[in-house]
């Protein structure tokens, strides 16, 4: 800008000459302020106005992460049909098969290790990708569990036919009449101790000689000869965790290692071991835990004929 200077002699302005020196320093105090006013401009211009490629990453940006919500309220939802599906096989399909529940531990274990998502940490909305990893990876691992159970309820599906034919499913002497049931299950006074114990068993009497049935299919696993305790007795292990006794025999009618049927006549009642009568002391193990027999009398009793037994095997002391 140029300057002017009132001469009083001429009564007139006059235009000032401007040294080197005098535009050296004005330019360099410009200099500053023009690059100071540059950089607020380009900034307020960036803000305000971006450029198209900068306004299409955004709107991909915001795509991306509408679908990574979307995706994690599906995972939520595919988690509830997931947790269906494994309570309907612990609670129903596996008890059905009498199949043992897969442990919590072993559905929801967990990823040990390194940081699996330590490159996601980088990113926008770290929160979201990463819950959403999480979940992802718990459903794939858990997903992979219950298909495995699936393949075990599949085999056990085709196994059905055996395994009711192997369950323990009627009373080891014939009792059609119900005469023959003695003791049963639970604490009784001992014929030779004086003393309550647990009976984990059931007595029936008869004479000695009467047949002695194996209750299921099986294979004989033990055949032993004592002078106290159960005398001579037989163990059959009927698979699928099941397991009987038969204790106070007279003489034995198979040996370790036969395959027998249910109704197959395994030996004969006795009076042998710790026994005051002839009787057949009778176990049903399930696991290799004592259950009470009478609960698997199914295909010789009706409702009424159960609870008469149940009724009739009350009584205060076993016989043996």
């Amino acid at each position: 800008m140029a300057k002017y200077k009132f001469n009083l002699e001429t009564l007139s302005y006059e235009k000032e000459k401007l040294g080197f020196r005098t535009k050296l320093q004005a330019t360099i105090f410009a200099i500053p302020i023009c690059i100071v006013l540059s950089v607020l401009i380009s900034f307020t211009y960036l803000s305000l106005y971006r450029s198209p490629e900068s306004q299409i990453q955004q709107k991909k940006n915001e795509r991306l992460l509408a679908q990574y919500e979307l995706m994690a309220r599906n995972v939520d939802d595919i988690q509830k049909v997931l947790t269906d599906l494994q309570e309907r096989d612990d609670n129903l399909y596996r008890a059905v098969f009498e199949a043992d529940p897969i442990p919590s531990s072993v559905r929801k274990a967990g990823f040990g290790g390194v940081n699996r998502y330590a490159d996601l940490e980088r990113l926008d909305n770290t929160d979201l990708v990463r819950n959403t990893a999480e979940k992802l990876d718990v459903i794939t691992k858990q997903a992979y569990v219950q298909s495995k159970s699936y393949e075990e309820l599949a085999k056990l599906v085709k196994d059905k036919e055996k395994m009711i034919a192997s369950v323990p499913a009627i009373m080891p002497v014939s009792n059609k009449d119900l005469k023959r049931t003695a003791s049963g299950w639970g604490y009784r006074m001992h014929p030779v101790y004086k003393i309550k114990k647990f009976h984990s068993g059931m007595d029936f009497s008869a004479s000695i000689g009467t047949n002695i049935y194996a209750t299921g299919d099986g294979v004989v696993s033990k055949v032993s000869v004592q002078n106290s305790g159960y005398g001579k007795s037989i163990i059959i292990d009927h698979g699928y965790g099941y397991k009987t006794l038969y204790g106070h025999m007279s003489k034995f009618n198979v040996k370790v290692g036969d395959k027998v049927k249910r109704g197959s006549i395994i030996g004969f009642v006795g009076n042998t071991g710790t026994s005051t009568g002839a009787h057949l002391h009778y176990e049903v193990h399930r696991n290799d835990v004592p259950v009470n027999p009478q609960h698997y009398y199914f295909k010789d009793l009706n409702a009424e004929e159960f609870e008469r037994m149940v009724t009739m095997s009350n009584v205060g002391q076993s016989l043996d």
